[in-house]
């Protein structure tokens, strides 16, 4: 059996519908760097991370690239992310008031000041671009 215990989040998957201005929020604003840039017709999928974290990687790529998907599926993917209720990462920082203070002052769309929640953390929320939530909490 293999052990749980060298498990890890590699890789997640955001859907955009425009990879440069996801590329300025999340290289620009996010300060993450790029690993992959990788075009297939008019497709294109985006891998970014944290400095310092090879392991873990966030892929920016369109939305309904699955050939197994029907118009009328990539239809709805598309209405759902023009609400912008179709994709969610949530980040950590040591410094939340400083790295909401460097995305605002970006221009992302600010969803959220930084709160205390009854929950027990500290955070905030911008939409990307591409309308996915990104909510950043506060390390402890």
């Amino acid at each position: 059996m293999c052990g749980v215990s060298d498990l890890i989040i590699h890789m997640t998957y955001l859907a955009v519908d425009d990879p440069e201005k996801a590329l300025a929020f999340y290289r620009d604003a996010l300060g993450f760097e790029v690993r992959n840039d990788v075009g297939y017709g008019t497709m294109r999928w985006i891998t970014v991370g944290p400095a310092g974290q090879p392991q873990t990687s966030i892929v920016l790529g369109p939305p309904g690239a699955d050939p197994g998907l029907t118009d009328d599926e990539r239809r709805t993917i598309a209405r759902v992310m023009a609400k912008g209720s179709y994709g969610l990462i949530v980040l950590g920082t040591s410094d939340l008031a400083g790295t909401f203070e460097r995305v605002k002052a970006s221009g992302a769309d600010v969803v959220q000041e930084p709160a205390d929640q009854p929950y027990g953390i500290r955070d905030c929320a911008f939409r990307d671009p591409a309308g996915n939530m990104v909510r950043i909490n506060q390390l402890r």
